[in-house]
């Protein structure tokens, strides 16, 4: 069977499950719609929240833009991962204890504000949408490739998919879904990367495979990349650009952002217990930790690979994945000394992202006619990092079963966190701004129906956002995490552990942030790109490492305004008390 109709097979497959599970568990409540009714085995929800939490930026790509920045690209690792354990033992307990179906709920009640309630519904749907519009790109690449169809076309029909299981079993359709979608999406990653790992240094275990030798050779693995790398004007694998100051507000950034996503937060509400949110963080981050620590052993690997693959080939000979990948876009060269050989060097190939002749002609030495080449280097190659991880099986020539589990399990991990953050959208509307602010009578059938109306329509503007992305999916999803960390983190982290934090200082840190943070991304990446530079940053603060400043001006301006207004009711204060006291223990309310 050939490797074509083995893709359409398991992606169909995955498909059919999806869908049927959806049918299977349909939310009949909003209860059931907002968190699963609550009675989420702490097992299930550990692999759900794995899924949703690895969603097309770990799984697509991660690695992928770990192989080609090396070092630089650590900050994914250590941010993201730490994040998650910031989340589970600081946060997620004490909000599953809250009892609440949503952050700004939290939000809501904590500052006992409805206008704080409506700034949290805004900062979710900022979060939300520059989220999901990553995951609409990966799906789009991923059926572009596999299914042979343009990316625009594979955004409409990963929206159809999603669209069927959110709106139609919300929380309790997704719940069960994203277990499924947890374990495709394992096996594909890990069953070419223990191939691979045995193809390059003879070990099964690709997280030592990393740190050892090259099969038959003395040479470190890294020592070899490093060299391979060098030869070809690339800097060394394992040096940095990045200044520390830079690293350390990326990975701060991407920590403090993880533990504000509301898609992973609303998680926790939907087991029975609060010692059941504790339990399912405890299994979410050893489900988690299987991906991200072979990660940089993909990685590496697939850059071995490219670089020996293709660096100095003839054209003709190289094998049919280069032309698959030719022809979805994401992969593209131009010929620029006629010697009918591809040079893959430092710099550059094309004035930005490669713009192929609308006729797909073909150039001389049978490459697609690119009309925007650079000429001021001898690059001739581009490669999407986003296929890193999706063309590596097909680079090192593994059997077509292991290709059409890897499209599988692409496209799992794209619509598991998409189906998430669009659910975030909906109940924000549904109840936040209208069971909570408009609509305060509207009975439950009606917040259902308002429930996935909403998810509807959020699906529309993600699948815009996924066909115009405002850049490659990790990059748009690390933006994500910052205006997390600099509107939500500080607000929910005062709103458990300092009790005096009133609704004023709450409201002003979280504006304050997001706009500081969103107005600095929004004029370095698209007002103003070509000031994009350390020179030009804020003490040398990247974008993607913005959100730990703007964290930092949220907390400022939060104290500073607290001071100036009201105090917090005292039956706010016991709230607070009563979230932080285990059940069971004397609270120091009850003891007065």
């Amino acid at each position: 069977m050939d490797t074509q109709t083995l893709i359409y097979i398991f992606v169909g497959v995955t498909f059919a499950l999806y869908i049927g599970i959806a049918i299977w568990s349909r939310a009949g409540s909003t209860k059931e719609y907002y968190v699963a009714g609550g009675g989420v085995h702490p097992i299930a929800n550990g692999m759900a929240t794995g899924a949703d939490w690895m969603s097309a930026a770990s799984f697509i790509s991660m690695a992928g833009i770990i192989s080609f920045v090396g070092r630089d690209g650590a900050v994914y690792l250590m941010g993201w991962t730490g994040g998650y354990v910031l989340l589970a033992m600081c946060l997620a307990p004490y909000l599953r204890k809250f009892g609440k179906f949503t952050v700004p709920d939290f939000i809501g009640e904590r500052y006992y504000s409805q206008a704080a309630r409506i700034v949290a519904v805004i900062c979710v749907i900022f979060i939300s949408f520059t989220y999901v519009a990553g995951q609409m790109r990966g799906v789009g690449i991923v059926f572009s490739r596999y299914l042979e169809v343009d990316i625009n076309t594979g955004v409409f029909i990963g929206m159809a998919i999603v669209f069927f299981y959110a709106v139609l079993g919300g929380m309790k359709g997704i719940t069960y879904t994203q277990v499924a979608q947890y374990c495709v999406m394992i096996f594909a990653y890990m069953i070419p990367a223990i191939y691979i790992s045995m193809m390059i240094t003879g070990n099964p275990i690709p997280q030592l495979g990393f740190g050892g030798t090259v099969a038959g050779s003395d040479t470190f693995l890294l020592d070899k990349l490093n060299g391979l790398s060098t030869e070809l004007g690339f800097a060394q694998y394992t040096s940095g650009s990045k200044s520390t100051v830079d690293m350390f507000f990326i990975t701060m950034a991407l920590m403090v952002g993880t533990a504000g996503l509301p898609h992973v937060i609303v998680r926790f509400f939907t087991v029975p217990k609060v010692s059941d949110a504790r339990k399912s963080a405890g299994y979410a981050l050893l489900f988690i930790a299987i991906l991200y620590t072979t990660a940089p052993a993909v990685a590496t690997f697939a850059r071995v690979n490219l670089l020996e693959t293709v660096s100095e080939a003839e054209y003709k000979g190289l094998p049919d994945w280069f032309d698959s990948w030719e022809k979805a876009g994401l992969l593209a060269w131009k010929d620029k000394n006629n010697d009918g050989k591809i040079q893959y060097v430092a710099g550059k190939p094309f004035v930005g992202k490669p713009a192929f002749d609308s006729s797909d002609a073909k150039g001389q030495s049978g490459e697609r006619v690119v009309t925007n080449a650079a000429t001021d280097n001898n690059n001739e190659l581009y490669v999407d990092r986003d296929i890193m991880v999706l063309a590596n099986p097909e680079i090192a020539q593994l059997p077509g079963w292991v290709i059409a589990l890897m499209a599988a399990g692409g496209l799992a991990a794209a619509l598991s966190t998409a189906a998430g953050l669009l659910l975030v959208i909906s109940t924000s509307i549904s109840h936040d701004l209208l069971k909570s602010n408009l609509m305060p009578h509207i009975n439950e059938k009606k917040e259902l129906l308002a429930a996935r109306l909403a998810a509807a329509s959020a699906i529309m503007v993600a699948g815009y956002f996924g066909i115009n992305p405002p850049g490659f999916v990790a990059q748009v999803v690390a933006f994500a995490f910052g205006l997390a960390a600099s509107s939500f983190f500080p607000a929910i982290l005062m709103g458990i552990f300092y009790k005096k934090m009133n609704k004023e200082g709450a409201v002003a840190g979280m504006i304050s942030g997001l706009a500081f943070t969103f107005i600095y991304i929004i004029y370095f990446k698209f007002v103003n790109p070509a000031a994009n530079s350390p020179d030009n940053w804020f003490f040398g603060i990247s974008p993607e490492g913005i959100g730990t400043l703007g964290m930092l001006l949220n907390f400022a301006v939060a104290f500073v305004v607290c001071k100036f207004t009201p105090p917090v009711p005292m039956h706010i204060q016991d709230l607070v008390e009563d979230i932080r006291v285990p059940r069971g223990a004397v609270s120091p309310v009850a003891e007065h």
